[in-house]
């Protein structure tokens, strides 16, 4: 079982679960917790969370086990591990994958993880996935491997300080190597998955820098200040800068099987090291190679 100690240090009496809070532990964790096979120790002794603490009292918290969901189907495809530790799992997404399951094949991100987790036989199999990319980006994508990492994370992806860089491969050569994108984004009307910048719209903020500039296309470092479906490729398109490849928003473009664009650094808090985890993935070999043919 995942378990975790803490040892209170103030000076007035707090109660447990006020303690355990301050830490990330949600209250529906706190019920999870009491209700399905976890534990809440004091010294060493089992503890009703609404008890006093002390200064110097040492408090446990033993996460209840986390079983399969029998519904996500499995699969032995191997993943690309960027990054593992006991509470998280950075993997590094091929294009063409979808990052959650479909009713219609059980071969996304999520069921190749639930293949890793089987064949390495870890206590908790349930299957935190905590950011998402479209299936034909590529890049980073972070796992929580019990509820709890899972709460801390979706609280920073709330307060937005997970940081997300992208590299997107534009058509036409960007002067400014510097530029941000203030534009409203709502979903088409003739269309259920396809979004358009219009007035009704989100308010939606993309800042981006030139990194290299190619014979009619441009390399861009992305990042998203806000967190809109297809974000990137909307506001590239809005601005006459659409990404090679975009078999939605640049239909015309065949040069490239999809959307150039790839999730290449993630940076979050680690509340259990007490450190910020910075995570890079290298571009893939279809940008790569794109990036070699079309160079000055």
């Amino acid at each position: 079982m995942t378990e975790f100690t803490w040892k209170y240090t103030g000076q007035a009496p707090i109660k447990v679960r006020t303690f355990i809070m301050s830490y990330g532990i949600t209250r529906t964790l706190l019920k999870k917790i009491k209700y399905h096979g976890g534990k809440t120790l004091v010294n060493g002794e089992a503890s009703l969370v609404n008890r006093m603490l002390q200064t110097g009292d040492t408090v446990k918290v033993v996460l209840p086990p986390e079983p399969e969901n029998d519904h996500v189907g499995v699969s032995n495809v191997p993943i690309e591990i960027v990054h593992e530790d006991p509470n998280f799992l950075v993997v590094n997404k091929p294009y063409g994958v979808a990052s959650v399951p479909a009713h219609d094949h059980v071969d996304s991100l999520v069921n190749r993880v639930k293949g890793y987790y089987q064949r390495q036989g870890y206590a908790n199999q349930k299957i935190h996935i905590v950011t998402r990319l479209d299936k034909d980006t590529s890049g980073l994508v972070i796992f929580a491997k019990h509820h709890f990492a899972h709460s801390v994370l979706d609280k920073q992806l709330k307060d937005r300080t997970i940081q997300k860089t992208y590299l997107a491969i534009v058509a036409g050569r960007i002067s400014m190597p510097h530029f941000e994108i203030y534009l409203p984004i709502g979903r088409a009307d003739d269309s259920f998955v396809k979004r358009q910048v219009v007035d009704s719209g989100k308010m939606s903020v993309t800042e981006a820098w030139t990194v290299r500039r190619l014979a009619k296309q441009t390399l861009l470092k992305v990042r998203l200040h806000t967190g809109r479906t297809h974000q990137i490729r909307v506001h590239m398109a809005a601005i006459g800068h659409p990404l090679i490849g975009d078999w939605l928003y640049n239909s015309d473009d065949h040069s490239m099987t999809r959307q150039a664009l790839h999730c290449a650094e993630l940076t979050f808090y680690d509340p259990f090291a007490g450190r910020l985890l910075h995570c890079e993935a290298r571009l893939p070999e279809d940008m790569q190679s794109y990036i070699n043919l079309h160079k000055l």
